[in-house]
């Protein structure tokens, strides 16, 4: 952990008190606006932001630690804020290589939270854009934005038509208060009710030109993504990992009144072995990242990749083998263990989902293009 501040003491204090009223907040999808001025207080929102930038001097590992444990205590939490910690994650990757970050320095100075709307969009990104006199007029929905409510600046994309190039997607932040830009509320899901990740709903919003960060092809794989993916698995995955953590604990709890049993003997011993196996890639991901030390490049990526499918499928199996663990109780709400289920289920909808992710590896393995947009 980094030595200017004991981040996951911070969380230690600050843990409880999110957890509190987290089942009502499921059953109510009511968002976790509350925490967001904690965060803040707290220097969670620029914790990642390097210390000569005016930030926290947390590493990436550090914030992996820290969104790991606020899982065990608020998975929802944990996750919203590991949305905005993997595009402050992207930034200072670059800030770590040489490129200009001016984003960081806005993020410090008015300690704005990021919006991702990046999880559907993935190479080919919705929406379109149409040139006007010194910039784009944008129309776009962009569904599953964690945190959305409590979100300064959108960071986004859409499809655009270049008059010689052809089909590209820009890349650019929006403030959440520009003219057309408005939360529709719909995060009405199975599991993470509590992340307010509603679609942002884009009605002609006017983009400057300057505002426009990266154009890229619109039918190819781009190199951007070799760092994005990088950087953000990890933090996502930490969340998941959290969840598995305090399922354990609870299933545990209840399990030692049956711990004569074999079936409960199997069925614990098989939920260890999965969170051993979810924390081992975790822990294999965060090392590749190196601390934004990393070498981006397509077989990287396609490593982290495996990887996140298998931290992720490994919690969710901790999570189902809790209720096995706990037994009878384990199938009660108040139990905890069926909110934490629904919670940990959300992870596979992370890019790449399962069979896109194995079908990304099998193609680079071919020596193929890692994704054939041509279907």
């Amino acid at each position: 952990m980094s030595e200017e501040k004991n981040w996951l003491a911070v969380v230690e204090e600050i843990g409880p008190g999110f957890a509190e009223c987290a089942a009502e907040r499921d059953a109510n999808d009511t968002f976790i606006e509350a925490h967001y001025p904690v965060l803040k207080d707290k220097g969670l929102i620029t914790a990642q932001i390097p210390l000569a930038l005016g930030g926290g001097g947390a590493s990436h590992a550090d914030m992996c630690a820290i969104l790991r444990r606020l899982g065990y205590y608020d998975g929802p939490t944990a996750l919203a804020l590991s949305m905005h910690q993997h595009l402050i994650a992207a930034q200072v990757f670059n800030h770590v290589h040489g490129k200009p970050t001016p984003v960081l320095d806005k993020v410090v100075a008015g300690d704005l939270v990021l919006i991702s709307t990046g999880a559907r969009d993935w190479l080919q990104s919705n929406g379109a854009m149409t040139k006007v006199e010194g910039g784009y007029e944008m129309t776009a929905r962009k569904a599953f934005a964690s945190g959305s409510p409590a979100g300064d600046v959108a960071v986004t994309s859409a499809a655009y038509e270049h008059p010689e190039e052809g089909w590209q997607v820009l890349h650019f932040g929006v403030p959440m208060s520009a003219k057309g830009v408005r939360i529709e509320i719909d995060w009405h899901a199975h599991g993470m009710r509590s992340t307010g990740s509603h679609t942002i709903v884009f009605e002609r919003v006017f983009v400057p030109e300057q505002a426009v960060a990266l154009a890229r092809p619109r039918d190819r794989f781009h190199p951007v993504w070799n760092v994005v993916l990088t950087v953000a698995l990890p933090l996502i995955c930490s969340a998941y990992v959290g969840i598995a953590d305090r399922a354990v604990e609870i299933a545990m709890k209840h399990g030692a009144r049956r711990s004569g049993s074999s079936t409960t003997q199997w069925s614990a011993g098989e939920m260890i072995s999965n969170l051993h196996v979810a924390s081992a890639c975790l822990k294999q991901m965060v090392r590749l990242a190196g601390n934004h030390t990393f070498t981006p490049s397509v077989e990287l990526t396609s490593e982290v990749l495996a990887l996140k499918t298998a931290t992720v499928e490994a919690a969710q199996r901790v999570c189902e083998l809790a209720i096995e663990t706990a037994g009878g109780p384990g199938y009660y709400r108040r139990t905890g263990l069926e909110r934490l289920l629904r919670d940990v289920r959300a992870g596979h909808f992370h890019p790449l989902a399962r069979k896109p992710q194995v079908e990304f590896t099998g193609r680079l393995a071919l020596g193929l293009d890692p994704v054939d947009l041509r279907g």
